[in-house]
This record gives C-alpha cells, sequence and structure tokens, in this order.
C-alpha cells in the first residue's frame, strides 16, 4: 500500500481528500502546516505528499526544498487556487511533479497520483520537453476552431481582449470559459501580472468575502492568521469570477463596491486598499434573468455588462470536433507516453451523432478514457468508449455495415460487464455509473441477452 502525505491549511480540504485517497486504496495522514508535515516526515517517508502551495508558515519552494532534503525519493505535488505556468515552472525545475490548481477533481487527483507514482521522480535538472508542456496543457488553452460560430466568437474576442473591459461570459457547463477568460487576459496588457481564478459555486456564504477580499488575524473565529484575498493578488492583472450567479446578495454588494471604487478592504481593516483589476465573470445561467428574478443584483450586472460573450455548445461548432479530438489525443499522448493513431471511421460516426452535452469538458474526459484503453500504436475504437455514447444512437437505427453494429453491441456489452462486476451486479448503482436510467439498463440487458 502506497502512503501519501496531504499538507493544506483547510482542515475540510485535508478531511475529504485523506476520506476519497482512502477509498482508493491509499495510507493517508494529513497535517495542516509546515511545522506539523516536519513533524510527521521525520518518523516516517512517504511515497508522495500533496502540498498546499500556500502554507501559512512556508511557501511552496522553501517547502520543496526541505522535503527534497529530508526524502528526495518523496513525489511532491503542490495544489493552490492561485496557479499561473511561471509559478508552476519554478516548482518542476526544482523536482515537483506537478502542480494542480483548484478547485480540485478527484478523477484529476487520482488519475494525476496514480501517473506519478507509476514512474520515476523526475530530477531537479531535468525540466523535460514532457513535463514543459504538462503545465502548459494543464492550462487548457482554448481551441479557436474555424467553424462559423467559433470564428463569430473570436470576432469579438479580439476586438474586447486588449481593452480593460469588464466582460460576462455565458455558455454551458464544459463550453471552456475560464480557458477563454485566459484568453482574453492574455490578450491584454495585463498579460504579464496575474490572472486568479475563484469559483464562486465553491465559496460558502460565510467565507466569500474573505477568500475575495481577504481578512486580517481574529477578524472572526478560525481567522488564525492574515490572508491576501484574491482581489489583492490579481491587483495589476485579471481576476475570472467564474459562477458569479452564486455570490450571496451581501457579498455582491461588497463586489459592487469593490468595481465603483476600485479599492477593498479586507475583513476586520479599518482602511481602504486601492486595487487595479479587470474582472471577467462567467455563468452558465442568464444573470439577466436572475436580475428579473431578483436573484442578481441589476447595478452589480449592468457594472459588470460592459461586453458580453456568448460561447457556443459543442453541438453548435461539430466543424470544429476533429481539431478539438486531435489536440485531446495529443494531450493524452504525452500523459500516458504512448502513441494513438487518431479516431476509426465508427468512432468518427457515433462522434456525429451524439449531442455533447457536457460540450467540450465531456469531448476532452472521453478521448483520456478512450486513450487509456487504447493499445500502444493503435487507433481508438468503438470499444474504448463509454456506453452514454454507444447507446446513444442505437445500431439497427445506424447506416452502414453489420459488422459496426456487431462492433457497437459489443462494445456496449463489455462496458455494461465491467460496471456490473465493479458494483456487484448491483443495477440501480450500474445504471448511475453508465449515466443511463434504469430501464435502459434492463433493455441493454435484454438486448445482449444477460
Amino acid at each position: 500500500m502506497k502512503h501519501i502525505l496531504i499538507i493544506d491549511d483547510d482542515i475540510s480540504i485535508c478531511k475529504i481528500l485523506s476520506k476519497f485517497l482512502q477509498s482508493s486504496g491509499y495510507e493517508v495522514a494529513t497535517a495542516m502546516s509546515g511545522k506539523q508535515a516536519f513533524q510527521i516526515l521525520k518518523k516516517k517517508p512517504f511515497d508522495l505528499i500533496l502540498c498546499d502551495y500556500n502554507l501559512g508558515d512556508i511557501k511552496g519552494l522553501e517547502m520543496l526544498a526541505k522535503i527534497n532534503d529530508l526524502y528526495a525519493q518523496s513525489i511532491v505535488i503542490f495544489i493552490s487556487g492561485y496557479g499561473n505556468i511561471q509559478t508552476a515552472v519554478d516548482l518542476v525545475k526544482e523536482g515537483a511533479y506537478h502542480f494542480l490548481t483548484k478547485p480540485l477533481y478527484p478523477d484529476i487527483i487520482l488519475s494525476t497520483i496514480e501517473e506519478a507514482l507509476a514512474q520515476k521522480k523526475p530530477k531537479k535538472e531535468a525540466l523535460t520537453s514532457r513535463h514543459r508542456n504538462k503545465i502548459s496543457l494543464s492550462q487548457n488553452n482554448y481551441v479557436r476552431g474555424s467553424s462559423p460560430a467559433a470564428i463569430k466568437l473570436f470576432e469579438h474576442v479580439a476586438l474586447v481582449g486588449p481593452t480593460d473591459y469588464s466582460v460576462i461570459i455565458h455558455g454551458e457547463t464544459g463550453t471552456g470559459k475560464e480557458a477563454l477568460a485566459r484568453l482574453l487576459h492574455e490578450q491584454s496588457s495585463r498579460k504579464n501580472r496575474n490572472f486568479i481564478a475563484i469559483d464562486c459555486g465553491s465559496l460558502s456564504k460565510e467565507l466569500a468575502a474573505s477568500e475575495l477580499f481577504g481578512h486580517l488575524k481574529g477578524a472572526f473565529t478560525g481567522a488564525m492568521q492574515d490572508k491576501k484575498g484574491a482581489f489583492e493578488m490579481a491587483d495589476g492583472g485579471t481576476i475570472f469570477l467564474d459562477e458569479i450567479g452564486n455570490l450571496s446578495y451581501e457579498v455582491q454588494m461588497y463586489l459592487l463596491r469593490t468595481l465603483q471604487e476600485k479599492s477593498i478592504r479586507c475583513i476586520g481593516e479599518v482602511k481602504e486598499k486601492e486595487v487595479d483589476v479587470r474582472v471577467i465573470a462567467a455563468s452558465n445561467e442568464d444573470l439577466y434573468e436572475k436580475v428579473r428574478n431578483k436573484e442578481f443584483r441589476e447595478d452589480l450586472y449592468h457594472r459588470l455588462n460592459e461586453f458580453k460573450l456568448e460561447v457556443p455548445k459543442l453541438k453548435d461548432r461539430m466543424e470544429d470536433l476533429p481539431q478539438l479530438a486531435k489536440i485531446f489525443i495529443s494531450q493524452a499522448e504525452q500523459q500516458l507516453d504512448k502513441k494513438i493513431n487518431g479516431i476509426n471511421a465508427a468512432v468518427k460516426c457515433l462522434f456525429e451523432k451524439y449531442n455533447w452535452p457536457g460540450n467540450i469538458r465531456e469531448l476532452q474526459n472521453v478521448i483520456k478514457r478512450a486513450c487509456l484503453l487504447t493499445e500502444d500504436g493503435s487507433a481508438i475504437g468503438v470499444e474504448s468508449l463509454p456506453l452514454e455514447i454507444t447507446s446513444f444512437t442505437e445500431p439497427e437505427s445506424m447506416n452502414g455495415p453489420d459488422e459496426l453494429k456487431n462492433v457497437i453491441l459489443e462494445a456496449q456489452k463489455n462496458e455494461i460487464l465491467r460496471v456490473l462486476e465493479k458494483v456487484n451486479y448491483n443495477k440501480t448503482k450500474a445504471a448511475s455509473l453508465l449515466k443511463i436510467d434504469r430501464k435502459t439498463l434492463y433493455n441493454k440487458l435484454k438486448e445482449i441477452n444477460l
């Protein structure tokens, strides 16, 4: 059993990650400060260390140097709510394996840990092109595409990117709103300053003001040290407020004042501090509809809405799918260190017929999964696709040879069997994992004689 140490000054993150990794078969210990971590590390070695970059008593590079002195063979992965490429490059140069930005997604954490433990720790001197690419690709740069919808979007991006306008980005989940916000930042005169991304949907009502504007030590129960807020960290640069519609009315009022006065006052502080920040907000809901329903302040909406970008669904830019798939395959090849020869004709046909409710993010995850299941040197086939895609269009309704229909049915059968075995043949759990309803699962079981 592999041993993992989690170091984070947020007790909830420690608890959640610890429980998740223990359920995945790891032995886990936690520490909430650098000092506590080193007390644990002096007693025993760990195979992998998952460490917050901004601990209260020590910073990332210093933490990494001390870990390397104690246990040079421990693999170190840093996590942070405020990531940028230069920070990641500096850490990997000094021997860190990877740098993950919050919010943390369980599947990404687990796949990164599994990949890290399967390899030897990279030497400090050797920042290979593969690791450089991994850092760059983790930023998930927006794919421009050549579809009419994409062309129209990027005409608007080219216009508003170099300005200081506040921008609202509206689009469904998975369309790449954060990547688009990063592109706006990179096209502006602020590109060499911080880009700070905040997921407003993950902020509790009690802590939102602290995360955005900071607090002084002792300002409230649990404020054990001074904390810089996101606006202060983004001073001179850009702040991206994802799912801004989730902010409470009270925090919306604080945000409006910040935008009007161009200053912040952290919790517990009397004086205000000037900040120069460009704000890009995003939502998968219609913010103006929330204004009409008295769920979002109208004055804040108009302050933010100096320019609005509508991000098309993947279904509305299907001409770009081959280019997107090619890029995601290239990313997976680097992560898995294997060669994938594109997608075969059957997969292409299914991709074109599927409705992609999860948009670009869903496509990326489907490609990552398929590449993992595909043999080195082969093309992605139907057997590597999840059931929600192969069952979206029934084989009987497809035009083409019987061989194609048989391949699809066999792929569906194998996927159902794999999931049923995983959940000890609990059909309710299996349907949930397969992302289909129970009725569809029962019909499939009859169809494939199970």
